[in-house]
């Protein structure tokens, strides 16, 4: 990828990686991003797949980046999407709630 990263095995180093999609059927392939290239802002690197066990498919793409944004009028803040243009579901990544999220806080020390 033009203007990507010096040293692509290190971008791809990870144990993991999670679904950025929020919840969707599986007609639609899971979707990790891997990288931006530098001085490009228009297109990025994804990690894409469908199918479960051995018959999981793969592949890697860039992509453009989505065009919508939030504006938030009471803070004066702008926030993008940062996923692909096109992601499917039309859930945008402000709209998404993770359900790992909950697991970084415990209300069990709340009493």
């Amino acid at each position: 990828m033009e203007g990507g990263p010096d040293h692509p095995q290190e971008a791809l180093a990870r144990d993991f990686l999670l679904c950025e999609l929020g919840e969707h059927d599986e007609s639609t392939e899971h979707a990790a991003h891997l990288c931006a290239a530098e001085g490009r802002d228009d297109r990025d690197l994804w990690f894409l797949w469908a199918g479960s066990s051995t018959h999981r498919v793969y592949r890697f793409a860039t992509l453009p980046l989505c065009p919508a944004t939030l504006h938030d009028f009471d803070r004066g803040s702008i926030r993008r999407c940062p996923l692909f243009f096109g992601h499917r579901p039309r859930t945008h990544s402000f709209q998404v709630t993770d359900p790992l999220g909950a697991l970084d806080t415990d209300d069990t020390d709340a009493s």
